[in-house]
C-alpha cells in the first residue's frame, strides 16, 4: 500500500478485521502487514521448530589408541572412526603412552599420520597431532556436515522402506533359492 501513516493504517486493520503487524522495525519507515497475528505467531513458530530440527549438534566422539597396537585392534578402531566421520561428527584420536613409550613420541606421530592417510576421503586433520603430557592428540573434522550426513541416512532409510514395501518377502524368497534343497535319500542309514 506504500507509505500510509500510522492512523490510517489503523484504519483499514479494523475494516478488514484483522492486525496491523510490524515486520521489520529497523527500517526507515518501519514495514508493517496487516494479516492475522494468531496466524503469523504460529507460522513463525513452526519456521523456528523446523530450523532446530535441521540443525545439528556439533559432537566429538573419541577414540583411544597405543602406539603398539595390533593391526587387526587397529582396523577395528579405524572402522569406528570411519562410522563417526560418515556420520559427520568430529573425532578426537588419542594415543596413551606408558612407561618408556613416552621417550618414543614418534610412534604414536606415525601412527596417527596413518590413521589421517587411512580416513582421508571421509575427513580431514582438523587440528595436528601434539604432545599432551602422556598422551597425543588429533582432531579428524568430516568432509560433510552433520546435517548432510543427516539427510544421507533418512533418504537411505526411505530407500529401504520403499524397496521393503515393493518387494514384500524378497529376503525370504532369496535365501530359499539360495539354499539347496534336501532330497530323502533312498539309501538306508547305517546304525
Amino acid at each position: 500500500m506504500g507509505i500510509v501513516p500510522l492512523a490510517k493504517a489503523l484504519e483499514l486493520a479494523q475494516e478488514y478485521d484483522l492486525d496491523l503487524v510490524e515486520v521489520a522495525a529497523n527500517a526507515r519507515p518501519p514495514v508493517c502487514k496487516l494479516m492475522d497475528y494468531g496466524k503469523f505467531k504460529y507460522e513463525s513458530a513452526m519456521k523456528a521448530r523446523e530450523a532446530r530440527k535441521n540443525q545439528a549438534h556439533t559432537v566429538i566422539k573419541e577414540m583411544k589408541l597405543r602406539p603398539k597396537i595390533d593391526p587387526h585392534d587397529y582396523d577395528t578402531k579405524k572402522g569406528h572412526v570411519v562410522r563417526f566421520l560418515k556420520q559427520g561428527d568430529k573425532v578426537k584420536i588419542t594415543i596413551m603412552f606408558r612407561g618408556r613409550e613416552q621417550s618414543r613420541p614418534e610412534l604414536g606421530y606415525r601412527l596417527l599420520q596413518r590413521l589421517a592417510e587411512d580416513v582421508q576421503d571421509l575427513g580431514f586433520v582438523e587440528s595436528n597431532p601434539k604432545q599432551d603430557g602422556r598422551n597425543m592428540i588429533m582432531v579428524l573434522g568430516p568432509h560433510k556436515k552433520k546435517t548432510e550426513a543427516m539427510a544421507e541416512a533418512r533418504q537411505a532409510q526411505e530407500a529401504r522402506k520403499a524397496d521393503a514395501k515393493a518387494n514384500p518377502g524378497k529376503s525370504q524368497n532369496a535365501a530359499e533359492a539360495e539354499a539347496p534343497s534336501e532330497a530323502p535319500s533312498e539309501e538306508p542309514a547305517e546304525a
